[in-house]
């Protein structure tokens, strides 16, 4: 029961950037950008292959700001050239395929046998003992939280808070709608870049096709941290909200696969289920207030 408990904590917190980069393009800017998937790998790629080549910190590094440049070609595909902003996602998403394999050396996976890696370098010190890839991740996604709280609060994140709620209003205001767009888009992917990096040097390893489905999974942790957290909808809220959904999809996909319920082979239809009742637990739970105050009625 610890290690599951150990592993959900864990994953949950490397995870939540993801969940955090989309809280801040999908809810603050309301934008869909499909580039995730790929930026996820592509900071994998990079900090996996320049831990290979003996600079595991440098590789965070370079992921991290890998994924601000993917995030800089999806916003310039929506603010210069007019590409709707699904369809931006897509193109960059498709042509990051190319540039994680050349990252990758033209492999499709990469392996850390004998390199060391963040993780190692850490665990060689004794602190914390087994739990020292928790506090690892738990030090990345507590930095990043507090550091995203902060930044929408300073007045370049009032005004990406403003473009997403009305970009005709910010215009009017004297406020470029195209920059502070590129800004969020660039800071989101640096932060699913920098989740990937952590994932690849704490699994040692880096493939092609690690980040299939990453944006789902994100969103609907996303949905699951805001449907736990009931109360006045604020940004401290949905910040806590996007470790809160992680861990706790995290946990059950780590008792799933401990008590194996489920046969190896369903994981992804139980993944496919979970994430559907995620994003549909807000509609239902609306549905069922409706239906309870029709009955209530019916009986006054």
């Amino acid at each position: 029961m610890i290690h599951i408990i150990q592993t959900a904590l864990t994953l949950g917190c490397v995870y939540s950037l993801v969940a955090l980069a989309l809280f801040l393009s999908y809810r603050v800017l309301d934008i869909a950008d499909l580039t995730t998937d790929g930026c996820f790998v592509l900071g994998m790629a990079v900090s996996v292959s320049a831990a290979a080549a003996g600079h595991p910190f440098a590789g965070l590094v370079l992921g991290f700001l890998a994924g601000g440049c993917a995030g800089f070609v999806t916003a310039f595909l929506q603010t210069r050239l007019g590409v709707p902003s699904i369809l931006a996602g897509i193109v960059t998403n498709t042509g990051l395929y190319t540039i994680n394999l050349m990252a990758m050396g033209w492999s499709s996976n990469i392996s850390l046998l004998k390199q060391e890696t963040l993780f190692t370098m850490f665990r060689k010190t004794g602190i914390g003992g087994s739990w020292y890839q928790l506090i690892i991740t738990a030090s990345f996604a507590a930095a990043a939280m507090i550091a995203m709280r902060w930044f929408l609060r300073t007045r370049l994140g009032l005004s990406i808070r403003a473009t997403g709620d009305n970009r005709d209003m910010v215009s009017a205001s004297s406020i470029n709608p195209r920059f502070t767009i590129t800004v969020g888009l660039v800071l989101a992917n640096c932060l699913t870049a920098l989740s990937g990096g952590l994932v690849g040097q704490m699994q040692k390893s880096a493939d092609i096709n690690a980040g299939t489905g990453i944006v789902v999974i994100g969103l609907a942790c996303l949905i699951i941290g805001e449907t736990v957290i009931n109360g006045r909808k604020s940004v401290r809220r949905n910040i806590a909200a996007c470790l809160v959904g992680n861990i706790i999809y995290r946990f059950i996909y780590a008792i799933i696969l401990q008590t194996r319920v489920l046969p190896i082979e369903c994981l992804k239809l139980m993944t496919a289920v979970i994430v559907a009742l995620a994003i549909a637990a807000p509609a239902i739970h609306e549905n069922a207030s409706v239906a309870r105050r029709a009955r209530r009625e019916l009986k006054n």
